[in-house]
């Protein structure tokens, strides 16, 4: 049994600083890198680069619609067209900076409003997952487990995986509780380790009514820049190992 723990990082903006990237890196295996659209610049994602690689870790991109002011969490009115546009230009802008340090990504994981769009719209998870492929046939999509975002990245046969939240409620249809609604998100560390461990081995996640829903990860999300993130990325990290499962890249 084996899982990939992901964060999102390299969220500073110039001189302002988000996250806690180089404390977390050393216990995630994959990254999700702002691409400039909804945070970061090109400074900021070369040294996010730089210290990626130090962690040997792999490394994706992380697109968005351009919204710099609401950080990406605002859904937009974009065209299939432009929705494909935009992230093949994201994908390029990092994978530009990867080649400078002679690294190469592996994967795309869409942001904030455009990932919940995608969720629910397959014909948004298409444009995103055809621009994928367009620029690398190789890459994998990250998908919300079970949701739209699936049949989109199948629709045009990109490679993806599904992915569940360690720190966010869901609701009984399998979908994150929308941050506005109390309870959307998880603070204690030890009851957020249990629950990864019971998605890992039985598939399984309570939802924020009781209730279950089945879940199949192949990699976990940790957040890096919530309070006590470093705190709860470390006890997930423990609890899965000491369980016997192997934390690495999904791809590897």
């Amino acid at each position: 049994m084996r899982i990939d723990l992901n964060c999102d990082m390299g969220e500073s903006f110039g001189v302002y600083t988000l996250g806690h990237d180089e404390t977390a890196m050393p216990y995630v295996t994959s990254i999700n890198v702002a691409c400039g659209f909804h945070a970061s610049d090109p400074n900021n994602i070369v040294k996010t680069i730089k210290k990626a690689k130090r962690h040997n870790l792999a490394i994706g991109a992380h697109p968005s619609f351009p919204d710099l002011v609401g950080f990406g969490r605002r859904a937009m009115a974009a065209s299939q067209e432009e929705i494909y546009a935009d992230v093949v230009y994201q994908i390029g802008a990092l994978m530009g900076i990867c080649k400078t340090e002679g690294l190469t990504l592996q994967h795309v994981k869409p942001h904030g409003a455009l990932y919940n769009m995608a969720e629910k719209d397959s014909k948004v998870a298409a444009a995103i997952a055809k621009a994928i492929k367009d620029v690398d046939p190789n890459l994998f999509m990250i998908c919300s487990c079970g949701s739209m975002m699936i049949q989109g990245a199948q629709s045009v046969s990109v490679k993806y995986v599904e992915e569940a939240f360690a720190d966010r409620a869901y609701t009984q249809d399998g979908t994150l509780v929308s941050r506005r609604e109390q309870g959307a998100v998880i603070h204690d560390p030890q009851v957020v380790a249990a629950r990864v461990l019971t998605m890992i081995t039985t598939g399984k996640v309570q939802t924020i009514d009781g209730s279950e829903v089945a879940l199949k990860p192949q990699t976990i999300c940790v957040h890096g820049d919530t309070p006590g993130a470093i705190d709860m990325i470390k006890a997930i990290r423990t609890s899965v190992v000491q369980e016997g499962i192997e934390v690495r890249p999904f791809s590897v």
